[in-house]
């Protein structure tokens, strides 16, 4: 039987989303016990797939001979063409390791240095905007603020700007080299720790969803307690880090709350509801968190998802959500899914959103280590709200523009949309987002690099080397 599993994963190719478990599909195709594996049966099966699930039917092709594409994923990128020219399935369809997305989404497990990565292709510049606790690049010292001015070996160091100039950010990604462990290479940085080079090499690590650092905090402003939650992807390891934060926001009577989702590239729907719930100590259990929609013929898994009580909610009054082009997917069903019960009092603070109100399923092919994660869902908020392809910003009453400030810590209260975050709250006035994706790329002139192949955790953590 074919495995799925519901996931909203981040952008630039990923997407983000929730399970509930797998559940029980249609029998797999069955190849001759030679070839099974071979790339046109795969391409078969990947046509078989989208054929049935595909929530944009209409815009696939009848037929496609797969024999002129070199890979699985050239080949569904072809078939998903037309739906991606609409803005609806911007690479949010795509083949990936089962073993290597389970390894994620269970235990955050990923290899690499363990630093998100943001580039400016205009200045020709490379700077690190977080460092992840047990990593090696932590250990060396790296951390948000660092600029990466030269990648190479001991000796044989190419400066970021040669790089960006030969061959866009997306050669800085190269520099890099695989997502995988030994691999070493020598940088050059300069930032608060001054002008120095570091030899690291990548290692296998666990990256925690809520930092030990400023993952959750209490800023006392003037007097007022105002909760801060930093989450850096939703997966299974976020539920309790989660519980344990509200906790502490719920003890401190805290009813004002700021959620930085700023590089929050999506994950597990699962996990985006469980926020919702810790959210909503003032929700009837009879009110609507969200809705799952299918295509027609798959109406029977349609779901409405209602709050459920959390022994650590509270009954928040207001809140901050800090976003980005880099939140995506499940980071915007948790958005969108408090929209119609707090209106102007919530706010999107920072730039607009990816947009991505729709979510994959997976399904598997486990003799060849395949998952194909194929759009089958949206997603919308109690009113029918979800179709923000163009970002959120243009879908929320009350948004404030705020840089992503490099120059103070995620949670300090005098970094640019942190601060903006606690002015809102505090009822200030401020200027308001542009929308649309052409807006939103003109406002942000760093970008999170992503590679052109992400890994399973590079998806859902944007940046992520």
């Amino acid at each position: 039987m074919l495995a799925l599993a519901a996931i909203l994963s981040g952008c630039g190719g990923g997407g983000g989303g929730s399970a509930s478990g797998p559940i029980a599909g249609g029998p797999s195709p069955a190849p001759s016990p030679s070839g099974a594996c071979s790339l046109s049966a795969r391409q078969n099966w990947a046509f078989g797939v989208l054929n049935e699930w595909y929530l944009f039917p209409e815009t696939l092709p009848a037929s496609l001979d797969p024999t002129p594409y070199a890979t699985v994923g050239d080949y569904i990128d072809a078939l998903t063409a037309t739906a991606r020219g609409q803005g609806r399935d911007r690479f949010f369809t795509y083949l990936t390791s089962i073993k290597e997305e389970d390894a994620f989404y269970n235990a955050g497990a990923s290899a690499g240095f363990g630093f998100r990565l943001s580039t400016d292709a205009a200045q020709q510049r490379a700077f690190v905007a977080e460092s992840f606790e047990g990593a090696p690049a932590f250990a060396a010292g790296m951390d948000r603020g660092d600029e990466i001015v030269a990648i190479g070996e001991t000796g044989n160091l190419r400066l970021v700007s040669d790089i960006i100039a030969a061959s866009g950010t997306g050669g800085v990604s190269d520099a890099l080299g695989p997502a995988t462990a030994g691999v070493t290479r020598t940088l050059r940085l300069s930032g608060p720790a001054g002008t120095r080079e570091i030899t690291i090499t990548k290692a296998d690590y666990s990256l925690q969803p809520v930092s030990s650092r400023y993952g959750a905090k209490i800023i006392d402003e003037g007097g007022r307690r105002i909760g801060y939650l930093n989450l850096r992807t939703f997966i299974t390891t976020a539920d309790s880090q989660l519980k344990t934060a509200f906790g502490q926001f719920q003890a401190a009577g805290v009813t004002d709350v700021i959620v930085d989702l700023r590089y929050n590239g999506g994950g597990l729907v699962d996990s985006a509801q469980l926020l919702g719930d810790l959210l909503g100590r003032a929700r009837f259990p009879t009110e609507v968190q969200n809705r799952t929609v299918f295509r027609p013929e798959k109406a029977s898994r349609n779901e409405t998802r209602f709050f459920r009580a959390q022994g650590q909610s509270v009954a928040a009054m207001r809140i901050a959500f800090i976003g980005t082009g880099a939140t995506a997917s499940a980071s915007e069903l948790a958005i969108n899914s408090q929209l119609p019960y707090f209106q102007q009092n919530m706010a999107l603070v920072g730039a607009n959103t990816y947009g991505k109100p729709v979510g994959q399923i997976a399904i598997d092919r486990s003799q060849c280590d395949d998952r194909l994660r194929v759009i089958a869902f949206a997603t919308k908020n109690a009113n029918g709200g979800g179709d923000y392809y163009t970002g959120l910003a243009g879908t929320i009453p009350v948004t404030c523009q705020a840089g992503d400030d490099l120059s103070h810590p995620l949670g300090d209260p005098q970094e640019a949309s942190v601060r903006q975050a606690l002015d809102f709250i505090a009822g200030k006035v401020c200027t308001p987002i542009p929308t649309g994706q052409t807006s939103q790329r003109l406002a942000a002139r760093r970008e999170l690099l992503r590679p052109a192949r992400p890994s399973a955790a590079q998806r859902e953590v944007p940046g992520l080397f």
